[in-house]
């Protein structure tokens, strides 16, 4: 298990949805990187929350659509 963040450099604040590692991740976090500003947003894998103070506070999504719509909205 891991957990996946999404954080507009400008903002404070990140998106985060608990996901797993492999293949699926990665196509998942290609596909958000070539529909965003990959000036502004940055993706990043994490192992656990609590351990990344700089990306709170974090607003946890239920699924990869939610978490797809939420990015493209930073």
């Amino acid at each position: 298990m891991c957990y996946l963040v999404a954080k507009n450099v400008d903002k404070i604040g990140s998106i985060v949805m608990e996901t797993t590692h492999g293949q699926h991740l990665v196509d998942f976090k290609d596909k958000l990187l070539s529909e965003v500003n990959i000036r502004k947003i940055q993706l990043v894998t994490i192992s656990r929350p609590s351990a990344y103070g700089e990306y709170e506070p974090y607003r946890f999504v239920d699924s990869e659509d939610e978490f797809e719509e939420q990015v493209k909205l930073l």
